[in-house]
């Protein structure tokens, strides 16, 4: 049976999916509808549900499993599906969450084995006890959350994946450049995300914690640092470098940076960031497009659309 996402626009869809995401709104009329990103293992679709109720909210909530009938249209240049039946799914079924969620290529334990190997590339022992410390207290969440809620490695072990990706990115840098720190690159890299296991929610029907709204995952790790600093009895510049690293790796304020880089390998972890991101988003859009033609249009890429050569 095909995917959700091997549908093109036209097709009629008939599919068991899980709701990964579920928002309230209200039309320009004032009628209320809700927004659902519904997934299985190939990635997500965006879907209306219109003239909803309390009760749609309570049966149709983030996380649940839901058997919708429907056709993929073209949306302002994205395919969403229109829904033309839904109803939660019986127990009989045999619909297993595990069925639907998408998960990292590789295995979280040959993603753990692959980032641990970079320690032994480590030279300062503050940078590297700091960043063992963190990586240990949070391994398991770290192991299986996503790295988004949506856009990139938004997926079962998403996170673990981009600091691995990230990783590889960053040692090809170190060795064309070597007079980058590895030790700060490398511990910058591992550090700039675990806060995301407090920001986020867990990997099936990923939404941001209170903490996550009010604190954001760049202040959360910062104040990490500091804890992991005092509890190893630690102190020193290689402190303030670390929370530096995870501070302006979003690279700008208005890009959510509470500081800009000011060191070369803050700078270079912005890019390494950027860049893996990027990549991921637009291996995902290309891969539902045919050769000859576009993609839909990517929002975090400027909503721009890209196009699959045929060679």
């Amino acid at each position: 049976m095909k995917k959700i996402l091997e549908h093109q626009v036209g097709e009629t869809v008939d599919l068991y999916l899980l709701i990964k995401q579920s928002t309230k709104g209200v039309t320009m009329q004032g009628s209320p509808f809700m927004t659902l990103i519904l997934q299985d293992k190939s990635g997500d679709i965006e879907a209306k549900l219109w003239d909803t109720t309390e009760e749609h909210e309570k049966m149709y909530a983030a996380s649940s499993i839901v058997k919708v009938g429907g056709e993929v249209h073209d949306y302002r240049g994205k395919n969403q599906l229109r829904i033309k039946s839904i109803r939660p799914i019986k127990e009989n079924e045999g619909v297993s969450i595990a069925d639907l969620v998408p998960s990292a290529s590789k295995s979280k334990e040959v993603l753990f084995e692959e980032l641990t190997q970079y320690f032994f590339e480590m030279k300062n022992p503050a940078i590297q006890r700091i960043t063992r410390h963190l990586l240990k207290k949070h391994q398991s969440a770290f192991m299986t959350y996503p790295a988004a809620t949506r856009n990139h490695h938004d997926y079962v072990s998403g996170l673990i994946d981009h600091v691995v990706s990230m990783l590889k990115l960053g040692k090809a840098l170190a060795d064309l450049y070597p007079s980058l720190n590895k030790d700060l690159l490398y511990a910058g890299i591992i550090l700039h995300d675990i806060g995301k296991v407090v920001e986020l929610s867990g990997p099936v029907g990923t939404q941001y914690t209170v903490e996550g709204n009010l604190l954001g995952h760049i202040s959360i790790m910062v104040n990490e640092i500091s804890k992991a600093a005092d509890e190893l009895e630690i102190s020193g510049e290689e402190v303030m470098l670390l929370q530096h690293m995870v501070l302006s790796h979003h690279g700008k304020e208005e890009w959510g940076s509470p500081k800009r880089p000011m060191l070369k390998e803050a700078e270079m972890l912005h890019y390494i960031d950027n860049i893996d991101a990027k990549m991921n988003m637009l291996d995902r859009a290309l891969s539902k497009a045919a050769p000859g033609e576009f993609t839909e249009r990517i929002f975090p890429l400027d909503n721009r659309s890209f196009y699959k050569p045929t060679i």
